[in-house]
């Protein structure tokens, strides 16, 4: 990386975390657009830091269709801080989006890390990935950016904005996930009562145990530390749904649990 790049990647990641702090938007891309997705978790590196909050998680998105034949990988992933996690709330949470930017909710499986990761180990199976997990939870993930076109533009750009991340919400947790077939189960998004999507996880791609030996193989190219205890949110099984505020979003799987919220604007600076 030259110094040139470190700088400009260094501007994108201050401006993008102000924006967020400050609840500004919509803004521009706040430089010249990343081409490769090395790049893009460089400049995601830099925004972690930046930020100033632990991460407890990490989104995992799928790579759209036209763009596959650009990268050697169909999946993304980008960080969630401690700060945007609910856990299992007894009512339904407010959560917060940018209003003028980009906004949608996403029904997801979320996967616990149950334990301390070998830095040194860079491939798994999808067995040794799923020995790691000690749980399985239902959920929504809450994607916003104060760019309003973070999705048009490819991977690259959405990597660079944490992956398009900006909460999640842990609902009840799957007993005996291991045999309750949750893979198979019909997972459905409604938006003020009306549905708006509807898939099982089988659809996507490996599953969310794949999500997870993306996710291991991703961290430790990068260099970061996989700690027990860590959520992986393992992609929209139903699509990504676009929201606004004051919509009451739900989230079904199977017949047995719901998970509800509130959209509001992210109004205070912090």
């Amino acid at each position: 990386m030259t110094t040139a790049a470190s700088k400009e990647f260094r501007t994108i990641a201050e401006r993008f975390v102000a924006a967020r702090r400050s609840a500004t938007s919509p803004i521009d891309y706040p430089g010249t657009m990343p081409s490769t997705l090395e790049d893009a978790y460089a400049i995601q590196d830099l925004a972690i830091s930046a930020y100033g909050d632990e991460v407890v998680g990490w989104k995992v998105g799928r790579i759209g269709e036209a763009d596959l034949g650009n990268f050697d990988t169909d999946r993304l992933a980008g960080p969630i801080f401690a700060r945007h996690v609910v856990v299992e709330p007894a009512a339904s949470p407010a959560m917060p989006i940018f209003a003028q930017g980009f906004a949608a909710a996403e029904a997801e499986f979320l996967l616990r890390i149950g334990k301390g990761v070998d830095p040194d180990k860079t491939t798994y199976t999808m067995e040794e990935a799923a020995a790691l997990v000690e749980a399985v939870h239902v959920g929504i993930e809450i994607a916003s950016s104060p760019f309003a076109g973070i999705n048009q533009h490819g991977p690259t750009v959405t990597v660079s904005d944490f992956g398009n991340n900006n909460g999640l919400i842990v609902g009840p947790n799957i007993p005996n996930w291991r045999a309750s077939g949750f893979e198979r189960w019909p997972v459905s998004v409604r938006i003020e009562g009306v549905e708006v999507g509807r898939a099982t996880t089988e659809t996507m791609l490996d599953g969310a145990v794949g999500a997870v030996r993306f996710l291991l193989e991703l961290l430790a190219r990068r260099k970061i530390a996989v700690q027990r205890g860590l959520w992986v949110s393992t992609g929209a099984v139903s699509g990504v749904h676009e929201v606004r505020p004051g919509q009451q979003v739900e989230a079904r799987f199977g017949d047995m649990f719901a998970v509800t919220c509130t959209i509001e604007a992210t109004s205070t600076a912090w």
